[in-house]
This record gives C-alpha cells, structure tokens and sequence, in this order.
C-alpha cells in the first residue's frame, strides 16, 4: 500500500495536455510510506516498550503499540474504498483466516452482551474487542500494504531487530539481575501492573525482557530465531554482510535460552520439524553444527542452565507448575460445557474475578465456544497454507525458503496455545498477527511471480520468426 496523495492529472496553464502523474514524478523522487512503513514502527514501539506500559487518561488499558494498530485498521479501510492508492485487493487465505477469527469474536461479543452482564466483564469484554481491532488492523495492512518482497523483507527484518534488541536486554536482566525497563517508561503512559520482568526459578534466573512474563519472551524469541537464521543464510549466499544477521540470530537465541520456558522449546522443536522437511541435507547438517555449537557455549558461559530445561522435561509429569497447569481443568470443562457453541462472550471471562486457566484453546472455548476455538486454529492454519502455497508457486530461492520459515514459524502460536494463554499477552499476539499478514503478503509476491511467469511464456513460445530460405 502506498498511500498517494497526488491528483490523477493536472490541468494544463498553457492549453497543451494535462500533465500526469507520470510525467511529474521526478519531482516526488523517493520511496514513500507504506504499509511496511507503519509495519516496521508498530514492531518497534510492540516489541521494546514495556509490557507493562500502557497509555495514561484512557477508559480501557491501551498499549501504545495497539494504537498504532488502530491507526493501520483505519488506513487499510481508507485503501479498500479506492482503487488508486495502491492497496492489494482480492482473494488471499491470510486475510480470510483473520476475517474469520474477528467474525467469531464478533458474533461471540453480541450473544454474550445481549445477556446481562457485569460491569467489570462488560468493560473486559469492551477492551477485548478493542484489542483485537488493534491486531486484525496490523495484519491485514501488512498483509494488504506490504506486496513487494523489499518491502516485506524490511518488515521481517525490523522484527528481528527487534527480537535481537530484547534479547540483550533479557541478557542484561539474567546476567545482572537489572531490570532495565525502569528506565523505558515514556512519558503520557503509566504501568497497568507492578513491573516485574525477573523471575526466579529455583536457583536459575528467568527474565521476561519487555514482556509480560519469561513464557511470552520465550515464545517471541522462538517465532523470530528461524527468520533471523533464513536471513543470514540469505546473505551469505548474496555475498553480502552476514556476520550482523549472525549476531542477531544469536542474540535472539540466547533470549530464548535465558527465559528458561518449556514452551519456547516445544514451539521451536515444532518449527524445526518444518524446516528439516523442506532443507537440503547439506543446510540440515549445517544447522545441527551450528545447534551444538551454541549449545556448548551456554553450557560454559551459563554453568548448569541446560541442566534447567533438562529438567523441565525429565520431570514434566512431576512439575508443580504443570500440575498447577492442569488442575483446573474440570472447571474449565463445566464452564464450556454451559456454552459449548458461541462461549459466554469474547473477553468476558475476568481473571482476576475467576480462575485463570494456562491454556488458550481451553481459554477460547470458554469466550467463544468449540466453534471459536476451531476457527482461532484456522486462523492460524491458513497463515502456515498460505507460506507453504508461496513456497509452492514462486521459483525464487528466497522467496520459497522465506514462504517455508513462515510457514514453520505459525506453528510456534499452535503448540503454545496449548502451554499457556496466549491471547491473554500482548507482545506475542501481536507478533501472531503481524506474522499471519506477512504469510499473505508472501502469498500475494508469489502469485504475482508466478502470473508474470505465465504471462511471459505465450511470448517466449510465439517469438522472432525467420524468413525461410531457398
């Protein structure tokens, strides 16, 4: 999308042809803002200003970065009305999977407020919706703004600049014990809880970053370490500077490692299933060199921090945190079971009213019932088609292996909604849907790829005849 605010044609002062918009560019010489563009500073303000934070004089806890979604939403309703300004329009499974999830919510909304409802769930549920405006916004505008492979490698490199930029900053938390985001708070917001981004986990340290807990910042690092890793890998075989993309593939890397989350590694075990299919067995051997070298280092500079996560395998059915995980359960069932088809109403369930449940499916059954559940997982799924399909439509190189790491990285959200509520996090919702766009962007480079390649080939087989000689 690139808004453009020029006229289609100027009126002539001298009685010759209207001047066009062709004939004057040279004096709009530069790229414009884009749908990237508002992409890129929705990733900076989501992923480095504190969780916490949230914007002061406002009736509902609004995060700075979900303004920013606003104002995407808006700008993306601007594009569909006209056909000038640049905006990708028709069919794209991206965009179907997050209509299909607003729908739901949506329709979850109205059956749970045409009941009475208290005050506290109303305004939860208010600000629910208000959220998920927020991020249906993000990902369709970067799912609809975003067409050109430049443009969308900026988007997906500015996320791992950021995934790199917490991922020190989680260094400096579970080296030092400092909390840094003290000093991040800006002026016109105000903390919506008591900041807290160290945790302890028995004798091991466990940071959250900018997020709201050490399992979101996990997961995060998770979701960007495949796309940091594809685009060192890209820029090595340009022959362009890669040590840069290196760096932030390990710093992100390492954030995943110091949030010390079973589910950051259960997702990135996902991702990599993924990956390994679609790899050459020479990047497969290259990419398990590169594993155990990371890992021996850890071992050496964190003594006994693989030892952790070991444990949080070998005693997963032992683990108080997972028997605290799943001893709810029955009151999750008996509570979807009153509204098994459309929930009680998206949002409504109020934490700190009833008990929290540490998976979402469980989660959105609740709020939007079995159907809602089974679209917020199509949701997802049409985000992992629409990678794969680019992947299957383009002959380029980067974009079929980019269509792949996408693809694999949507798995990250499926397998953590069942550790933990994901929704529920600001930071990583945001990214899902960010993420989700981007697989429709991808999607939309591919198929233009793939008409131009059609288009050419009627040229190619008709071709410069020779005369015939005698």
């Amino acid at each position: 999308m690139a808004i453009d605010f020029r006229p289609a044609g100027l009126p002539s002062l001298n009685g010759h042809r209207p001047v066009k918009v062709a004939d004057i560019d040279g004096m709009f010489a530069g790229p414009r803002a884009d749908g990237a563009t508002i992409a890129c500073i929705y990733i900076v303000i989501l992923l480095i200003t504190p969780a916490a934070l949230i914007v002061r004089g406002l009736p509902l806890s609004v995060t700075p970065a979900a303004i920013v979604g606003m104002i995407g939403l808006v700008l993306w309703l601007i594009t569909q009305l006209t056909t000038t300004l640049g905006a990708a329009k028709g069919r794209n499974m991206a965009r179907s999977g997050l209509f299909l999830f607003f729908t739901a919510n949506l329709v979850s909304y109205g059956y749970g407020t045409y009941h009475w409802l208290p005050s506290d769930e109303l305004n939860l549920a208010d600000q629910n919706l208000f959220l998920l405006l927020a991020n249906l916004g993000i990902g369709l505008l970067v799912c609809d703004g975003v067409r050109g492979i430049e443009r969308l490698n900026l988007v997906l490199k500015a996320a791992v600049a950021g995934g790199a930029i917490i991922g020190v900053i989680g260094a400096i938390q579970f080296v030092t014990g400092f909390d840094i985001t003290r000093y991040l708070v800006l002026p016109g917001l105000r903390l919506s809880w008591e900041d807290l981004y160290v945790f302890e986990r028995g004798s091991v340290r466990r940071v959250a970053a900018t997020t709201a807990h050490p399992i979101e910042f996990g997961v995060i690092s998770a979701m960007l370490l495949p796309i940091a890793a594809h685009y060192a890998l890209r820029a090595k075989t340009l022959g362009q500077p890669f040590l840069r993309w290196w760096a932030c593939t390990a710093m992100i890397g390492a954030g995943l490692m110091f949030s010390v989350s079973r589910s950051a590694v259960l997702s990135l075990v996902a991702i990599g299933a993924v990956l390994v299919c679609g790899w050459t067995w020479k990047r497969r051997l290259r990419a398990l060199a590169v594993l155990a070298g990371f890992l021996a280092v850890m071992k050496v500079a964190v003594p006994g921090l693989l030892g952790t996560f070991l444990d949080l395998f070998v005693n997963f059915f032992t683990d108080s945190s997972v028997q605290y995980r799943t001893h709810d359960y029955g009151i999750a069932i008996a509570e979807i079971e009153r509204h098994l088809w459309l929930g009680r109403g998206t949002g409504s369930w109020y934490f700190p009213k009833y008990q929290v449940f540490d998976n979402q499916y469980m989660q959105t059954a609740i709020d939007l019932g079995l159907i809602g559940t089974a679209i917020y997982v199509i949701m997802m799924a049409l985000g992992i088609a629409a990678g794969i399909w680019a992947r299957r439509l383009s002959r380029d190189p980067h974009v079929r292996d980019l269509g792949l790491t996408l693809g694999g990285v949507m798995l990250a959200p499926i397998v953590a909604s069942a550790t933990f509520d994901l929704l529920a996090f600001a930071t990583v919702t945001g990214l899902m849907f960010l993420l989700i766009g981007a697989c429709g962007a991808l999607l939309r480079v591919a198929r233009q790829e793939a008409r131009q390649r059609q288009e050419a080939q009627p040229m190619q087989a008709s071709g410069p005849t020779t005369p015939v000689t005698r």
